[in-house]
């Protein structure tokens, strides 16, 4: 994630600010071009983005609720914006619970899609492609008794349980699932994973290449996953898998090192945005010192941003614990796990 900066008046922004705070210009994301930008009136709902002067547009029909703060391509005639026309069912907004809910939803919905976007990968809408399009359900539990909604991915669809927005209920879930580490943006990020396995792994022809890194995955998904909650992980499974649900299946471990490729790649480019570098004054050697002196969405290879990553998250969890928090990241990164995140980077890249 990047910084930005307003073309009226040079104040830094950040990827969900509506309204410069110095000079008040009202501020969106233009999707297409990767831009923040102060806006101008042009008129009617359009507005002329000082980025890009001759590209006037509206914004995305969600902006209305306080959802939203990308403008529609000037070439579209959708309501919705490059992230929002993937949305399928939203919750009933009516409810004041439900709208503050959503919201979260779509800030962590949003950042992914940056990252999807920032890769030029695939992104068909289930009104383009009924059968594979990528799609987002926000559910709500039911109000009586009866089987809650799961977070999940079906061929496309991927549902997200409205009740993640909850930082209580998150926390509650987490613990009693033994999960170092669950958030919103990380839901988003394995689902989705899912998903991209189906179009860029099954459906392209890569299937060989991806069990030699992740193992058989025609495994049986079921029989693998009440395995799972009935045994247990394997011992030493730090050594190979990126976290204990990885060890699931060979879809959960592709899904979660996806997941963690994508942490790791964004947070590098926000600490690189602040200019953040380390260098131990007791380190002699020079083993924890790191500078982000690359764009890591463009990295050459793996080595380079973990080389990188293993340093900065070393200093983030050791200012963290300074504040009685749990570490930023709580993952280890074995040589097989490392693996595993090159093939997802060559993956991204179209090298494989």
């Amino acid at each position: 994630m990047r910084l930005f900066q307003c073309q009226s008046c040079g104040n830094i922004l950040y990827f969900e600010n509506r309204t410069c705070e110095r000079c008040g210009h009202s501020l969106a994301y233009l999707p297409e071009t990767g831009t923040m930008s102060a806006l101008e009136p042009a008129g009617g709902d359009r507005w002329t983005p000082l980025a890009l002067p001759d590209r006037s547009s509206r914004f995305c029909a969600n902006a209305v609720h306080d959802a939203c703060n990308w403008l529609v391509p000037p070439d579209s005639d959708d309501q919705f914006c490059l992230a929002c026309r993937h949305n399928g069912i939203i919750p009933d907004i009516s409810n004041p619970d439900h709208l503050e809910a959503w919201r979260k939803m779509e800030v962590a919905k949003h950042r992914l899609f940056y990252t999807l976007l920032r890769w030029k990968l695939p992104l068909t809408t289930r009104a383009e492609d009924p059968e594979h399009g990528l799609i987002f359900n926000f559910l709500a539990d039911p109000p009586a008794d009866g089987p809650k909604v799961m977070t999940g991915h079906d061929n496309g669809v991927i549902t997200i349980a409205l009740v993640e927005a909850d930082d209580a209920e998150r926390e509650k879930r987490r613990t009693a699932m033994g999960e170092p580490y669950r958030t919103l943006l990380g839901h988003f990020r394995h689902e989705v994973g899912h998903h991209y396995w189906d179009v860029l792994v099954r459906d392209a022809g890569k299937l060989d290449a991806c069990r030699a890194v992740f193992g058989d995955d025609s495994q049986d998904y079921g029989e693998a996953l009440q395995r799972h909650y009935n045994e247990g992980v394997p011992p030493n499974w730090q050594e190979n898998f990126v976290s204990a649900y990885a060890t699931t299946h060979p879809w959960e471990d592709f899904a979660e090192t996806w997941a963690h490729y994508l942490h790791i790649v964004d947070t590098l480019e926000m600490a690189s945005a602040f200019g953040m570098q380390v260098q131990p004054l007791l380190d002699a050697t020079g083993t924890l010192a790191a500078r982000i002196g690359f764009d890591p969405y463009a990295a050459e290879s793996i080595e380079q941003i973990v080389s990188t990553w293993l340093p900065v998250t070393f200093a983030l969890n050791s200012v963290n614990r300074a504040m009685g928090l749990n570490d930023l990241y709580p993952f280890v990164l074995a040589p097989p796990v490392i693996a595993k995140l090159g093939f997802i980077h060559d993956l991204v890249h179209g090298r494989v």
